[in-house]
């Protein structure tokens, strides 16, 4: 018997609806099949109407000839509505899964039509195809713990204040860099401002100044939460008695890995996800090549940069921070004969590499003890000592 008989008898002895959600803001559009070749059903719903969506379900299985208990096998795509929706299906029993947007493929002509309509009945399309066994239909996300997802806002929230509290430390400097000034940005500020002078020896006009202000105030406010921020993080490192913790310490035991560096990669990769192989764990952080291939013409357009962004950017910040505090480690070695010798562009290069290579060594060291050859160690305590109050 072919496979494409087997999936047919599969199928009739064992039906199943198939339900692909496209989400919007303001609505959700449903598509409902029973296989390949059945026009799809297609229902608008409020968005985040529940109640609506279980009552369309059951619709469905009418128009179907479906029984009430039959299984429904769902999918969306994955973006701002996050996890819950995914939670409730399977609390439903409703075997769903999430999918990466980025992986679904798509028409390549210039110009091809787009609704949400047709993206739904797409959706349900490659579902049953993915259902049936095909297994580079799409790209299914992994779905963290709520408890998961909570471990992550904090250094989450870090990030983005840092970069707003550069944004109004620029915009001052900016401001008072057209009267040909150039000034420190602190808490003594508005005293040195009083002092500041034109070219020609003249205050700096009130309004300049006023805008000034209100900026540092912003800026100050931004300050005081990231130093708190950073202070509640020491403290769970130093104090915590959590297993993901235990992680970020065993990671701050090596030579030039800070607390900052050594929590994301524990929160965002290494203290909840289950890590199969290099190849799975380098796709995660968007540093796998991407080939180009086609006739006469072979190129490589760099990494993919797919992953996890926060990920990728502290990879490469520890990687330079790596040769610079693990000189006569074999993965600094190994730059320095492979790119010391090349320009700044190949020395860029050989950094992302680098962040690879690094990232790989450190899930096997967290994973089997294995320290990365030629590293050295450190108490982790250290790190921590003069910069946050004794413990109470």
């Amino acid at each position: 018997m072919s496979a494409t008989h087997a999936t047919q008898s599969n199928t009739t002895a064992a039906p199943k609806l198939y339900l692909a959600l496209e989400l919007s803001w303001n609505s959700w559009k449903l598509a409902f099949t029973v296989g390949p070749g059945q026009k799809a059903r297609l229902r608008t719903i409020p968005a985040r109407n529940t109640e609506l969506l279980l009552a369309e379900i059951q619709k469905a299985k009418a128009r179907f000839g479906l029984s009430d208990d039959t299984p429904v096998v769902s999918c969306y795509e994955a973006g701002r509505d996050g996890f819950w929706l995914h939670r409730y299906l399977v609390h439903k029993g409703i075997d769903n899964r999430v999918v990466d947007s980025a992986s679904i493929e798509v028409n390549r002509r210039k110009r091809r039509a787009k609704s949400d309509a047709l993206d739904a009945v797409k959706l349900v399309e490659m579902l049953i195809r993915s259902h049936n066994g095909e297994t580079k239909v799409w790209r299914v996300v992994r779905i963290p713990t709520v408890a998961d997802e909570d471990r992550r806002q904090r250094h989450r929230e870090l990030i983005e204040l840092k970069a707003q509290r550069t944004e109004h430390s620029n915009r001052i400097k900016g401001l008072l860099a057209t009267f040909g000034l150039d000034i420190r940005v602190d808490a003594e500020l508005p005293r040195r401002l009083e002092g500041l002078r034109q070219w020609d020896g003249a205050p700096l006009p009130p309004g300049l100044v006023a805008r000034v202000l209100r900026e540092l105030a912003r800026w100050q406010q931004v300050d005081g939460q990231v130093g708190a921020l950073t202070n509640e993080q020491r403290r769970a490192v130093r104090d915590d008695k959590e297993p993901h913790v235990e992680l970020v310490r065993r990671l701050l035991d090596l030579k030039g890995i800070g607390p900052v560096g050594a929590w994301i990669l524990v929160r965002e990769v290494f203290g909840w996800r289950s890590i199969k192989n290099r190849r799975e764990l380098a796709s995660l952080a968007g540093l796998v090549p991407t080939p180009y291939g086609s006739g006469e013409v072979d190129r490589e357009q760099g990494i993919s940069k797919a992953g996890n962004r926060r990920v990728r950017w502290v990879l490469v910040e520890l990687a330079w921070g790596w040769l610079h505090h693990q000189p006569d480690s074999a993965l600094s070695r190994w730059y320095r004969r492979r790119f010391g010798a090349g320009n700044a562009r190949a020395r860029k290069v050989g950094i992302v590499a680098l962040a690879r290579k690094l990232l790989v060594a450190l899930w096997e060291y967290l994973e089997g003890g294995e320290v990365p050859e030629g590293a050295e160690l450190v108490p982790w305590q250290k790190k921590l000592n003069g910069r946050l109050p004794a413990a109470v």
